[in-house]
């Protein structure tokens, strides 16, 4: 019979006996495999032990794939797009030389792949669909964290980056295509971070692009976004500026393309039936994004006194806002 520690085991092993094997084989290490599967090492070797899998010389796994390690020390167009996407979708290991990278999209990470020089294989975590690049380099490592301050902990402590000027537009664009998000309606795009400091300082990238941005905090996170037809179409001029990588998802989400930004104004409120019901909408899609009534009548252009005068005669409404203030308060559990 299977030991009530095996089963416990088994219960939180995210792959399967075969999977692990696979990446091992592919030249993983036994610590990331570990990782992916949410077991321990000393697991994933008793697992290779048993399915009687040659165990690999200590440290062959470095000849196994190419990757122009010093990526990080010069700057360019790309390597700005990198490092932001990294700050925001990336993980540097304390315990090995190691820097992932996460996405459920997998052809950024084809992207950033190639960029890098490398041919590092793509693995994936069946139980989330995430898509991990892992990228094992102690040269790499070090730069990220000597040069560009990028610790361990990033999440809830990382600075905004020195980023010389001309390369600003593609660090902001490979952050946007890591934490950040353009409203369906495609004039609301907001970012997201658990670092006070680095919000801070792209709000003054922001500020000084003339987007006016706002900060505003949510449980452990804090969020950033900017709204306006003009200011959208703006700001997507800017990062899109000379771009060779970025998410074609987001990309293809920003509205008037074939339009110039001269031409454009932001919104002014209309007051049929039909804008009204729209802006009642958007109301709900910006609350669900900032979770505050204060900064979302400020956004959608309404008074404090409008938004109870829905509350109390739209009941449609009125459950759509404890919705989403229920998936608010579960979100922070």
């Amino acid at each position: 019979m299977m030991s009530e520690i095996n089963r416990r085991v088994k219960r939180k092993r995210t792959l399967e006996f075969d999977e692990i094997i696979k990446l091992y084989k592919d030249g993983n290490e036994i610590t990331e495999i570990a990782k992916l599967a949410n077991v321990g090492p000393r697991y994933i070797r008793k697992v290779l032990a048993e399915h009687i899998v040659e165990l690999r010389p200590f440290g062959s796994w470095r000849r196994q794939y190419t990757l122009n390690e010093p990526y990080f020390k010069e700057w360019s167009n790309n390597m700005a797009y990198i490092l932001g996407f990294i700050l925001a979708d990336g993980c540097i290991s304390g315990a090995t030389q190691t820097v992932t990278i996460a996405q459920k999209e997998p052809e950024i990470l084809e992207k950033i792949k190639i960029e890098l020089g490398s041919n590092y294989p793509l693995q994936q975590n069946k139980k989330t669909g995430v898509y991990l690049l892992n990228l094992n380099s102690k040269i790499l490592k070090e730069d990220l964290i000597n040069i560009h301050g990028i610790s361990q902990n990033k999440s809830l402590s990382v600075l905004f980056p020195h980023v010389p000027n001309e390369y600003l537009h593609h660090f902001v664009r490979g952050y946007f295509d890591g934490d950040g998000n353009i409203y369906s309606r495609g004039y609301l795009v907001s970012f997201v971070g658990g670092s006070l400091d680095f919000m801070e300082g792209l709000k003054k990238v922001l500020d000084n692009k003339g987007f006016e941005p706002r900060i505003i905090s949510k449980g452990k996170f804090f969020r950033l976004y900017i709204s306006g037809r003009k200011t959208i179409k703006e700001f997507y001029n800017w990062i899109y500026k000379e771009s060779e990588i970025y998410l074609n998802r987001k990309y293809e989400s920003f509205p008037d393309k074939d339009i110039s930004a001269t031409e454009l104004e932001n919104s002014k409120l209309k007051y049929t039936k039909a804008a009204v019901r729209n802006r009642k909408s958007q109301f709900i899609e910006i609350y669900s994004l900032n979770f505050s009534i204060e900064l979302t009548c400020e956004e959608v252009g309404i008074s404090k006194a409008t938004y109870q005068q829905w509350l109390k005669k739209d009941d449609e409404f009125q459950l759509a806002i404890v919705q989403t203030q229920k998936e608010s308060e579960n979100s922070i559990l």
